[in-house]
């Protein structure tokens, strides 16, 4: 297991590279002057040529990408804010607890709405439940994020009062976020695993302990529900790793000084370590994520690990 998850930790050097340099691409091919965003429109042309200057605008794109390389690998440091001045890695730090607060209530809630709805549709086919379930879900997954975060404000924060509308300074102004993300995630876990409930309780071997006489919460969730479970952990692995990349949209609604509108700010701007660090510290975390996926493949299923 040690050997596999070295070999996995070397496997992301090559991916990080590979993202550094096609994100560095596309942040200098896009249209518009970093000084000229960033300095305004009505700065002059003396201040520009110098914002250039001073940090390297004028030369080739080449010579940046790896002069930004050699100052990660060799300084330790991803360089510093063009807007702000500041370290960027010590603003992607500073902002990614609130993306990460609300990345893993937001699919430990989904996770404990839509596995056991789904499994429960699985068992109970073409009854009653499972149709009401199965049309609640598409609802559900219908609603655009933007439209289902204002109807909770509009209910929860204006009506009735309850929650805040917008900022982060406790656990109670995430509820409201978290139930936004949270809600049609676990309209599509329910969908998922209900179809992956369905494929497993048709094999062989659950007919075969079924005919053993094992009563039928043990084949359900000791046979159906275990084997069931690695794609539903590969789901739920990549949801979390999509949602710490930043819901832009639910933190632009609720107002959450996240990770997502931080990187959005940067891209907007040109603004180009800012962009890079945040894309960077997002790869990594989403590499190590799936790494993690495949530790959890193992316990759950000692074949993987006998492999």
């Amino acid at each position: 297991m040690a050997k596999k998850i070295f070999k996995r930790i070397l496997q992301i050097i090559p991916i990080l590279i590979a993202v550094t340099f096609i994100v560095y691409l596309i942040m200098s091919l896009t249209p518009g002057e970093p000084a000229r965003l960033i300095l305004g429109e009505n700065a002059s042309q003396e201040a520009i040529d110098a914002f250039n200057e001073e940090y390297g605008i004028n030369r080739p794109f080449l010579v940046r990408y790896f002069t930004y390389v050699k100052d990660i690998i060799v300084n330790r440091s991803f360089g510093k804010s063009w807007r702000t001045g500041r370290d960027v890695m010590r603003e992607v730090l500073a902002r990614f607890p609130v993306t990460l607060y609300v990345a893993v209530f937001s699919v430990t809630v989904a996770s404990l709405i839509g596995v056991p709805l789904g499994v429960i549709s699985a068992v109970k086919q073409y009854s009653p439940i499972d149709t009401i379930l199965r049309f609640i879900s598409m609802l559900v997954a219908s609603f655009p994020p933007f439209w289902l975060g204002m109807i909770l404000v509009l209910i929860f924060a204006l009506g009735l009062h309850l929650f805040p509308p917008n900022g982060s300074d406790s656990a109670r102004y995430f509820v409201l976020p978290v139930l936004t993300i949270a809600l049609p995630n676990a309209a599509s876990f329910l969908r998922f695993t209900r179809s992956t409930m369905l494929e497993t309780i048709r094999q062989d071997y659950i007919r075969t302990a079924r005919a053993k006489g094992l009563p039928e919460k043990k084949v359900l969730v000791g046979h159906a529900l275990r084997n069931a479970l690695l794609p539903i952990i590969t789901l739920i692995g990549t949801s979390f790793g999509r949602l710490l990349g930043g819901v832009v949209i639910i933190e632009n609604v609720f107002a959450l000084q996240g990770l997502g509108q931080f990187a959005l700010t940067a891209i907007n701007s040109k603004d180009i370590p800012q962009a890079m660090a945040s894309v960077i510290f997002l790869s990594t975390m989403s590499c190590l994520i799936i790494l993690v996926v495949d530790i959890i493949y193992s316990l759950v299923d000692p074949r993987i690990k006998a492999e």
